[in-house]
């Protein structure tokens, strides 16, 4: 198990700022998963604490021994920080068989033939590969070959494992199964993990905490999955972890309204003062009706799904999508089509200051 300490770390790339002043901790033995939009730095930030780059300010500890510095120029090289590092694309060796892929940092490390095979097999078996240690990466699925370099990173017993999109290149499926896998091999070993993504599913499923960067590279958010998901520190972690719908509502006195139209608030009130105001929900926390009290929709587009019916509603000129169970539309009469009338009932809002509607469209 490890423990990192990130203080103040900058790195700029042909003058351009990556990361400024980036502050993070990762406590023993937990899984933080770092998410964010493609080009913030989340893999800049990886390759710092991995030693493939130096930070140009701050400095890198790992169980309270610097490994990076900028005031000191210390840089210690990656063989020697006690890591283990998946890549996107596995970077495993074509022409070596599972087992001398997987054997090969220890024989880097000058570990004795006997202990060497017994470390790999134990480790083959760890990660479900027992039996295809003589194959070579061509003769693999692509889940196997993640397996493999999965492998290849513990045989070492690092005490931080960093995985950098390991699941991308895998299928849907494959992609949802070892996220639990990973999650599973963690719990086991007790080990550190920080992964890097930008699939917010994977954070949510996998994380003991997570924390979200925007796109220039500053933390907006840092908790645990349910907590950064229920109640976000702004729209741009509400909008980044699943899809949101956004609707204007200004105040008139002591009545709400929804934009600039007169149709009438109706729904959970604002915890929030102000005239302009905005409405976060989830496809999830929609619940729609065909006559009844509620905010006045028209479908403009209904996709079957299979589990799922999506609608893309418009409320008072701003469309919103819902998504409901389809044996649920089937019981309750609630298989529209494009051009019905509904009403929409709101089971959770999130508040947010001033029109974000409108921002966006700017």
């Amino acid at each position: 198990m490890a423990r990192v300490r990130i203080d103040a770390v900058s790195k700029r790339y042909a003058g351009r700022a990556i990361l400024s002043d980036l502050s993070l901790e990762l406590t023993d033995g937990e899984c933080f998963t770092l998410v964010g939009p493609s080009g913030c730095g989340k893999t800049v930030l990886l390759r710092l604490i991995a030693g493939f780059e130096v930070p140009d300010g701050g400095s890198i500890a790992i169980d309270g021994d610097v490994v990076a510095s900028a005031t000191s120029g210390l840089a210690l090289p990656p063989d020697r920080r006690g890591l283990g590092v998946v890549f996107q694309d596995y970077a495993v060796w074509p022409h070596m068989s599972v087992f001398d892929n997987v054997a090969y940092p220890l024989k880097l490390a000058g570990i004795v033939a006997a202990g060497l095979r017994q470390r790999t097999m134990q480790v083959l078996d760890l990660v479900g590969l027992r039996g295809l240690e003589a194959r070579l990466p061509s003769q693999l699925s692509g889940g196997q070959q993640q397996r493999v370099a999965l492998a290849r990173a513990l045989v070492s017993e690092p005490r931080l494992l960093l995985l950098d999109e390991p699941l991308n290149n895998l299928d849907a499926n494959l992609r949802e199964e070892m996220r639990f896998e990973i999650k599973e091999l963690q719990r086991k070993l007790g080990i550190t993990i920080l992964y890097v993504t930008h699939d917010q599913e994977i954070a949510l499923a996998i994380s003991d905490r997570i924390a979200v960067m925007d796109e220039h590279g500053k933390l907006r958010q840092t908790g645990a999955p349910e907590e950064v998901y229920e109640h976000p520190a702004d729209d741009f972690v509400f909008r980044f972890l699943g899809i949101a719908n956004f609707l204007p509502v200004r105040r008139d006195g002591d009545a709400l309204y929804i934009g600039g139209s007169a149709a009438a608030w109706v729904g959970p009130a604002p915890q929030l003062h102000g005239e302009t105001l905005t409405a976060g929900f989830r496809p999830s926390d929609v619940m729609l009706a065909r006559a009844g009290d509620g905010l006045p929709g028209v479908v403009r587009r209904a996709s079957f799904l299979g589990s799922q019916v999506d609608y893309l509603i418009d409320i008072a000129g701003t469309l919103v999508r819902a998504a409901l169970p389809s044996h649920e539309c089937l019981a309750r009469d609630l298989l529209f089509v494009e051009g019905d009338k509904c009403r929409v009932a709101l089971a959770a809002v999130q508040w947010f200051p001033g029109d974000i509607v409108a921002g966006a469209r700017v």
